[in-house]
This record gives C-alpha cells, structure tokens and sequence, in this order.
C-alpha cells in the first residue's frame, strides 16, 4: 500500500494460518493513521481483509494508493469546515472505512467488485472507491 497524504509505503503480511499477527496490525494501524493529526486507531480487520480480497481480484502485485484510512474527529471537522462532503459521523472515525484506489484499474470497477462481496458500505466517487464494514449500502 501507498499512503497519498504521507508518501509512505508498506508491504507487510498481518495474516497467516488463522492468526493475525499484532505486531503487524500495529504496523498498519501507523500507516492508516490520520495524516492531519498522527492519531492513531486501531483498524478493523474485517475490513484488511476486505481491501485484500479486492486487491487479489486485480492480481497482489498491483498497488493499492490510500486516500483516507482513519480520521480524526479533529481532521474530520476541518474537512467539514471546508465544505468537503464529509459525514459528521463518518465510519473513518471509528477505523471501519477506507478510501482507495489502485493504478490502472477503473474507479467503477472497484466499486462493481467491491459491491460483489456484500461486506459493508461501497461508495464510488471520481478520484477513489470507498469501502467500510458498516451496514450495506452503495453510493
């Protein structure tokens, strides 16, 4: 994975014979954290594993670019304050939602194969795809 707003990048395995492994879920919990304040929350596992199976879809050795992992109350309201289209109550806050895109692969795609898994909330939007393990919903 790439991480847009910090340009860092991590290549790690969280998961192997039925057991995840803590250290590298503290490991990704840090690169998913919120860039604006370096807080940081731990991240469903449900949902790693849901960007995996998507990703794997597209062949693993194809990038995933992080646009949003967790976010901040703090960041949250400022994007707010900017008239971004931001829910005060967004499922980034509580470490449950991503938004991501990879190269090369249509932001409409993503959304069809993401939907396809019926995990949670799928949203499609012109520069990423996002993806939460909240109630099913599409947008």
């Amino acid at each position: 994975m790439y991480n847009t707003h910090t340009g860092e990048s991590i290549n790690i395995k969280y998961h192997g014979f039925g057991v995840y492994d803590s250290d590298a879920l503290d490991r990704i919990n840090h690169f998913l954290r919120c860039h604006y304040t370096n807080e940081v929350r731990a991240i469903d596992v449900r949902l790693l594993d849901l960007l995996c199976d998507i990703q794997s879809i597209f062949g693993n050795g194809k990038q995933i670019k992080i646009i949003s992992g967790y976010r901040s109350l703090e960041y949250n309201e400022y994007l707010r304050s900017l008239g971004r289209r931001v829910s005060k109550n967004s499922l980034h806050l509580q470490g449950v939602a991503i938004d991501f895109e990879i190269p090369g692969v249509g932001n409409y795609e993503l959304f069809r194969i993401a939907k396809s898994f019926g995990a949670g909330g799928v949203g499609h939007y012109p520069e990423f795809v996002h993806i939460d393990t909240g109630r099913i919903r599409y947008w």
